[in-house]
């Protein structure tokens, strides 16, 4: 274990917490660090914050480029981003602690809970809006409240929207299709509010944020500058170009977007689950049994694609069950996954339209997986170093980073969509000279580092050709 955290202090700083870091991950996070530098610049977003929980342990964090541009503020794992939709899963969580709490019942109709809900039902016959439908999305409501909020950056109040619904209808028949609907989850908090007695924000202070010591994570943007906010930034444009977009105050759809945090404290909020998945019947903020039925498939969409919890996406790859929640609004965009038998989790929060969150969550656990399946720190060798590094400098070429991977030497093309696919590994043959590991373990071309008069590696040969060491 010393030699590799020996490792992780002579190359560039990234925020691990070393001390817990499983050896295998450790050599995966290196390349991570080059490839999120990278990526930030070529995908050319303002700013990106990551972080990577193993159960209580939030094993490496960090971020990439600027939370505003103009300030030149670097983005950090403390820097707080709109997490816009990831706001469903705490209102899910308020209104199944007052189901724990005996206040309600899943099957409740909005209507007996709202006394003013008197939406248009459309499909006559339909089965009834419940709570339940609310939290799968299948209530067969509207996407949205009938306001241009999202064009014109101006959100409607509870009043307005109680006042609007009474002229909207339904979209589909209930328990038909799934329909996402910040509608839907604007009415959760309203329920909320009407069952608890208190103002959605209080309640969910009091019974959620604090408990769980969620102390920089807010139901809109906390005012003033005591927190380091992220500045938003629109998708980009022909010229390639972001322009800033005012931050909004989402008022009445709350409940569906308006949270703000950070990666360290949406880390602690994943590790809160996993604890409470362990402890069978026990209770921390909501019974275990219930956060396990959350995240077990409670409607699934008629194209056997969709598949939804109580409030939690869920969906299955490579023989494991990830529940999840992305985010969209303007400016931002944010994901946090899991997957409850790693106990792993991943966290993504950019500053930015018009990229894709879950590229970046599938390198992250593209590379954690090629570390565990190859286990490259069994015999970590501290002497190649001093190879590693980013070396590029073609006219037409990309860069290539350089890192350990064990007893190997590991390349990687940047920029890559897919940093596995890009990963190749290297045996030494001799002091300066390695050679391409095939997938069939023969050996391939060579790779070739050339020193100066000093013995500082310079360049980087491959296939008769060569790269600088730019750092």
């Amino acid at each position: 274990m010393k030699r590799i955290l020996l490792i992780l202090l002579m190359l560039p700083a990234v925020h691990t917490h070393a001390q817990t870091v499983p050896p295998a991950y450790a050599e995966a996070i290196k390349l991570l660090d080059f490839w999120f530098d990278a990526q930030t610049d070529y995908d050319r977003l303002p700013g990106i914050s990551v972080g990577i929980v193993k159960d209580q342990e939030l094993l490496w964090s960090k971020g990439y480029g600027k939370a505003d541009i103009a300030k030149k503020t670097p983005a950090d794992p403390n820097t707080l981003y709109s997490i816009c939709s990831i706001s469903k899963l705490f209102t899910s969580v308020a209104v199944l602690q007052l189901r724990d709490a005996g206040k309600l019942r899943l099957d409740d109709e909005v209507a007996s809970l709202l006394p003013w809900f008197s939406i248009k039902q459309a499909h006559p016959g339909s089965a009834p809006i419940t709570v339940r439908t609310l939290l799968t999305h299948s209530s067969g409501l509207p996407r949205e409240i009938d306001f241009p909020y999202w064009t014109e950056n101006n959100f409607p109040s509870k009043e307005q929207i109680v006042e609007k619904i009474k002229q909207q209808q339904t979209l589909y028949p209930a328990s038909t299709y799934f329909q996402y609907s910040n509608l839907g989850i604007s009415l959760l908090g309203y329920i909320v509010e009407q069952v608890s007695g208190m103002s959605y924000t209080q309640y969910v202070e009091e019974h959620i944020l604090r408990p769980l010591k969620l102390l920089h994570t807010h139901t809109t943007f906390p005012t003033g500058e005591t927190e380091k906010i992220a500045s938003g930034y629109s998708e980009l444009s022909r010229k390639g170009e972001r322009r800033p977009i005012p931050r909004f105050d989402t008022k009445g759809i709350t409940p569906a977007a308006g949270y703000t945090s950070t990666v360290e404290d949406l880390a602690r909020f994943a590790s809160w689950q996993f604890r409470l998945l362990e402890k069978n019947d026990g209770t921390e903020i909501l019974r275990a049994s219930t956060l396990k039925e959350m995240q077990q498939v409670q409607y699934m969409d008629p194209n056997w694609k969709t598949s939804w919890g109580l409030g939690f996406k869920i969906t299955h790859t490579d023989n494991k069950t990830f529940v999840s929640h992305s985010g969209y609004c303007p400016g931002y965009q944010s994901l946090i996954i899991l997957s409850p038998q790693d106990k792993l989790a991943f966290i993504v929060l950019i500053n930015a339209i018009g990229t894709d969150p879950n590229k970046y969550f599938e390198g992250m656990r593209a590379m954690l997986t090629k570390a565990c399946e190859d286990k490259p720190t069994d015999k970590v060798d501290t002497t190649l170093v001093p190879f590693c590094g980013l070396y590029g400098g073609q006219p037409w070429g990309s860069e290539v980073a350089v890192s350990t991977w064990g007893d190997k030497l590991a390349t990687m093309f940047l920029p890559s969509d897919n940093p596995k696919q890009s990963l190749i590994l290297w045996k030494r043959t001799q002091d300066n000279t390695f050679r391409r590991i095939r997938d069939d373990g023969e050996l391939g071309e060579e790779l070739y580092f050339e020193r100066d008069k000093d013995g500082r590696i310079q360049k980087l040969w491959w296939n008769s050709n060569y790269r600088y060491r730019l750092k």
